[in-house]
């Protein structure tokens, strides 16, 4: 049991060990520990505040990003919509030209038969009238083959001019 008990002096020594290394740590150690905590106190504090206002530029960030990609989104859709409606207008010139270039295709070769058509006629009708004065020719001269025939129809010739 002694050794649960400890004796008066070895209680005093023990104490004033304590106390002398107490004030030995107050004067040379306390103080630069209880610094260095501040300091590491005032670093984690500076971290945290650093950490939000970083956090706070990084959400500033992402909503200008979102903002920016929404507008690039708009603008993709407005260029997109631009896009189209160009290719619909390129699309509907190049028919109408098409239409306009077939249209005048269509009147050129129409006035082209046109203009075959009475050149053929034409000259139809000179062949025509080519082979009635043939016919008329070779029937006149086989009815005037007689003397008094001829002078009969030159006769008749002479009136016909001087009525005209």
């Amino acid at each position: 049991m002694d050794l649960l008990t400890p004796e008066l002096g070895l209680f005093f020594w023990t104490f004033l060990a304590f106390v002398c290394v107490f004030l030995i740590l107050k004067k040379f150690a306390w103080k630069p520990i209880l610094q260095s905590l501040s300091e590491r106190e005032k670093g984690i504090a500076d971290s945290i505040s650093t950490a939000e206002r970083v956090k706070g530029e990084m959400s500033q960030l992402k909503a200008e990003n979102e903002k920016l990609m929404a507008q690039a989104r708009e603008e993709r859709t407005v260029m997109l919509k631009e896009a189209k409606e160009m290719k619909d207008r390129i699309i509907n010139e190049a028919k109408e030209q098409a239409k306009a270039e077939a249209n005048k295709i269509i009147i050129d070769a129409q006035q082209q038969i046109n203009q075959q058509k009475n050149a053929a006629m034409t000259e139809v009708k000179n062949q025509i009238g080519t082979l009635a004065l043939d016919v008329a020719e070779k029937i006149i001269r086989k009815q005037l083959t007689a003397q008094d025939a001829q002078e009969a129809y030159v006769s008749m010739l002479s009136n016909d001019i001087k009525l005209n």
